[in-house]
């Protein structure tokens, strides 16, 4: 015959219980809360530098020579394609450098680079023998972006908020697009993916 356990041993065992996954939460020093700041850069290196929830640009572009980056794939439709015109790596590439660097520009209280009449000049007019110069430049740019939002005041940081949230959206979309046509170019290798 078992004999049962006592009321107050049942009872501290019960309250170790509960409470031993706190334990560690009470000597661990809290993060910080976010503060547009640290949201303004979150934001600008998820797409630049940080592997976290997608691949970032500076990984999309690595290791492509002049040639791949200059790869357009064609759809099979052919005339009936409902976008007129696809894009080479290298192509995206300019277009984020040329809006990148004309978002920096604006932010640093400087005249941007003439906007074209047609966007499709911001894609055209990349030049293959200039892969490796497009890369790192936009490397640089938004670099500099994200040196000038760490450096900024409060009230600058508040007026670039909206700006800075449609860079970062813009570049996300396009680096699905270069790690997309990169797939198809056969150029991609899936271990640089974002594992979760």
């Amino acid at each position: 015959m078992t004999q049962e356990p006592k009321m107050p041993i049942m009872r501290a065992l019960l309250l170790t219980l509960i409470l031993a996954p706190l334990a560690p939460a009470q000597t661990a020093k809290p993060a910080p809360p976010p503060t547009l700041r640290s949201n303004l850069l979150a934001q600008l290196r998820s797409t630049h530098t940080s592997e976290e929830w997608f691949v970032p640009v500076n990984i999309a572009v690595s290791g492509l020579t002049p040639e791949q980056a200059r790869w357009i794939p064609h759809s099979e439709l052919g005339a009936k394609n409902p976008a007129p015109a696809d894009h080479s790596v290298g192509m995206i590439t300019y277009h984020l450098l040329f809006w990148n660097a004309a978002s920096l520009a604006k932010m640093k209280g400087e005249t941007p680079a003439p906007i074209p009449a047609d966007n499709k000049d911001t894609f055209n007019k990349f030049d293959a023998a200039t892969w490796p110069s497009t890369a790192t430049k936009l490397d640089a740019v938004l670099t500099e972006m994200e040196h000038l939002v760490e450096t900024a005041d409060d009230a600058q940081l508040a007026k670039w908020a909206d700006s800075i949230a449609h860079i970062s959206t813009h570049n996300a979309y396009h680096v699905g697009q270069i790690i997309y046509v990169r797939k198809l170019q056969g150029t991609w290798d899936p271990d640089k993916g974002v594992k979760q």
